[in-house]
């Protein structure tokens, strides 16, 4: 994978999420080769590269969702790559918070049991669940929208929605697999 890796230490800690030497393929084609990361407590990690350069795929290797081929993942000192399935998916939960490139909401829930989702999964009582979820629309700006569906949100609305569920249940780790906007200089040469 030739990706540029920038760090910005937030707050000091420890090491709260690292790889050695993971390597993952699909078939003959190498995702990457030997990716090493280390991250701090409130440390903000940005891994750039070009398209299907494997940022979404390291980036599901140090969540859980998929284990590599070889190398090690920790999570707060403990392997997590070795865990069983059952094992990741309560952690993920727990602990983790996701906003997915494309969202990933559930066009059928409104934004704020979209929100609640996680909570919900946790086992948190539904009235409490959306109250918490309810309490990130004002600071997201989208008083209002806590009843709407998918599709009657624009895609930005709709990606603040996946990122305040991504972070009502606090988690210790926020994986954001984001695309940059695209500039005006990009678009008018479309």
């Amino acid at each position: 994978m030739s990706t540029a890796v920038e760090t910005s230490a937030v707050l000091a800690g420890g090491t709260i999420l690292e790889t050695r030497d993971l390597i993952l393929s699909f078939g003959e084609t190498p995702a990457f080769r030997g990716a090493s990361i280390s991250v701090t407590k409130g440390e903000v990690l940005a891994v750039m590269g070009p398209s299907g350069s494997g940022k979404s795929t390291l980036l599901h290797c140090l969540a859980g969702i998929i284990s590599p081929d070889s190398g090690e993942v920790y999570f707060d000192g403990h392997r997590l790559d070795t865990l069983r399935e059952g094992q990741r998916s309560r952690l993920r939960r727990e602990r983790f918070g996701f906003v997915f490139q494309f969202g990933q909401l559930v066009p059928e829930l409104t934004a704020e049991e979209n929100v609640a989702q996680s909570l919900l999964l946790g086992g948190v009582r539904r009235e409490e669940a959306l109250r918490a979820a309810r309490s990130w629309f004002e600071r997201l700006e989208l008083d209002g929208l806590e009843r709407h569906r998918t599709g009657e949100m624009s895609g930005g609305q709709a990606q603040r929605v996946a990122l305040a569920r991504g972070v009502v249940a606090h988690p210790d780790v926020l994986f954001a697999d984001e695309r940059p906007a695209r500039s005006t200089r990009s678009l008018a040469s479309s």
